[in-house]
């Protein structure tokens, strides 16, 4: 492959996992700092914000991380792995994309076009989309990014990987409790926000892996270069 196709191909990666690292950092810090400047309250979850004035923050930031994460090709399959990057991207915006469109609860008020017809069946779709979109990103930190020989950033991907699954099975757990829990409970969660920093966690977990991630790719880049110029 010629340098500067090979340069090309590196620096759209770059691009592409810097886009998903600025996203993922800054989504939960925006929809805190809009909330807190509207009625100075944290939501009970990410998720509920859907349902107030940070509706279009909340559904655009999830469609641009979708078409990001769809159009991400990354390498081939290897041998002995189960998905390509290019599949497992796919299925995390997919995942991105269901959370934009089915909210997490029933609002009458708030049903759109697609969730007219699905009524009550939204909320699950919503937390199929999560299963999906944290699951497939726990695969890239795990199963992808970890296989590096750089020790340090490998520590990171582990820890970034198990992050956003720990994270996520215990938003799932709180949303379940909030649910059918009794109404001490539902108070308690929803008051100390527990469910907002489960998701925040999980998702400052997955930007972080992206952006070192793309950090790595521009590093040895530079790296190839000047190996070149000698």
């Amino acid at each position: 492959m010629p340098n500067t196709t090979r340069d090309d191909y590196v620096l759209s990666f770059y691009r592409v996992r810097q886009a998903l690292g600025v996203l993922g950092l800054l989504f939960p810090f925006l929809l805190l700092l809009g909330g807190l400047l509207q009625d100075a309250r944290i939501q009970p979850s990410i998720s509920d914000y859907y349902h107030t004035t940070l509706r279009d923050l909340f559904v655009g930031t999830l469609f641009a991380t979708g078409i990001f994460l769809i159009s991400y090709k990354g390498h081939h399959r290897e041998p002995g792995e189960p998905l390509s990057d290019n599949l497992a991207a796919t299925l995390a915006g997919i995942g991105a994309f269901g959370l934009a469109l089915f909210p997490n609860r029933f609002a009458p008020e708030t049903l759109n076009i697609f969730q007219f017809y699905l009524e009550t069946k939204a909320g699950v779709l919503h937390f199929m989309s999560a299963i999906l979109f944290l699951g497939s990103m726990a695969y890239f930190c795990l199963g992808k990014f970890a296989r590096t020989l750089n020790k340090g950033r490998r520590l990171i991907y582990l820890w970034c990987g198990w992050a956003i699954i720990v994270f996520g099975l215990g938003a799932t757990l709180a949303s379940i409790l909030r649910a059918l829990g009794s109404p001490d409970m539902k108070a308690v969660i929803e008051t100390t926000g527990i469910i907002f920093w489960f998701e925040a966690f999980g998702i400052w977990a997955f930007g972080l892996s992206w952006l070192v991630k793309g950090r790595a790719d521009i590093t040895l880049l530079n790296r190839l270069r000047r190996k070149l110029k000698r």
